[in-house]
């Protein structure tokens, strides 16, 4: 892969061990002869990142989400470091990090490819999410009932707590929390999941990649809120349709050759269980 002579670093100050790990890797970048700059805020502008080769994120996933958006538009790669909890998509340890940050600067990791999704919660509006769009009542403890269509064709009615469109990169996050099934991240797919429906036969249902779903409240009068990654609140009220699709960007994120994700879901998951062996 190129070598990365920009390096921009985004550290959450918050997490335990960022700061003083973004110094190491800061210095290790300029020993290289790699132009490193540092920014503590987040989400991050777009233009903080033009001329960039890469951005090294350091902190958990939400700090990662925060940069995501401005990362694929601006066609980024992004070192993700945790110094969170879980870190399904801040892959590299702190270790892990100290350790090959010379290797990866000099080009010798993969990118992958992660399909984002396109929410448009009312006309000429847009939003890009990694994770997933959650649509709620505004009071959030409310019932609502929202009518799904797919490409124009009437999906059902769900009376529930709230619906999760999500990509198959967030289907570790809530939408694994609420039941819905684990999803390969290139998989071009888009995952619904009801959330507490009031129809226990109401399941996850996984759509193809070209679909265009339309969501409509079915109380014309009713106002939702639509969260973006858990990061971003937007309004739809007066029973506007919310359209989600598979948007034609993508987030490249960079990882160690080797890579293996379903031992990170192992990992992460703590799932256990023996070779069977067959001879």
């Amino acid at each position: 892969m190129p070598p990365i002579r920009q390096l921009l670093f985004v550290v959450n100050a918050g997490k335990d061990g960022a700061l003083e790990l973004a110094a190491d890797l800061m210095e290790i970048a300029r020993s290289h002869e790699v132009e490193a700059r540092a920014m503590h805020e987040f989400p991050v502008p777009v233009d903080a990142l033009v001329g960039c080769d890469a951005c090294c994120v350091i902190g958990g996933d939400g700090t990662l989400l925060g940069v995501a958006r401005a990362a694929a538009e601006a066609n980024v790669p992004i070192i993700g470091v945790n110094r969170g909890s879980l870190g399904f998509l801040t892959t590299f340890s702190a270790e892990e990090a100290r350790q090959s940050f010379a290797k990866i600067l000099g080009g010798d990791y993969l990118l992958a490819s992660r399909a984002l999704l396109d929410c448009s919660p009312e006309p000429g509006v847009h939003d890009l999410a990694l994770n997933d769009v959650l649509i709620k009542d505004e009071q959030h403890s409310r019932l609502v009932e929202l009518s799904v269509y797919a490409n124009d064709d009437f999906v059902t009615t769900y009376t529930c707590d709230g619906l999760i469109l999500s990509s198959p990169t967030g289907s570790t996050a809530y939408n694994l929390s609420a039941g819905g099934p684990l999803i390969h991240p290139t998989a071009e797919v888009i995952v619904l999941t009801p959330i507490c429906p009031h129809t226990l036969s109401n399941r996850s249902i996984i759509f193809r990649h070209d679909v265009r779903l339309r969501i409509e409240p079915r109380d014309a009068s009713s106002c939702v809120r639509v969260a973006i990654d858990g990061q971003r609140n937007l309004r739809s009220c007066e029973g506007g349709a919310i359209e989600v699709t598979v948007s034609s960007r993508r987030l490249q994120l960079v990882q160690r050759p080797g890579y293996d994700h379903f031992g990170v879901i192992r990992a992460k998951l703590m799932w256990s269980g023996g070779v069977i062996n067959r001879s």
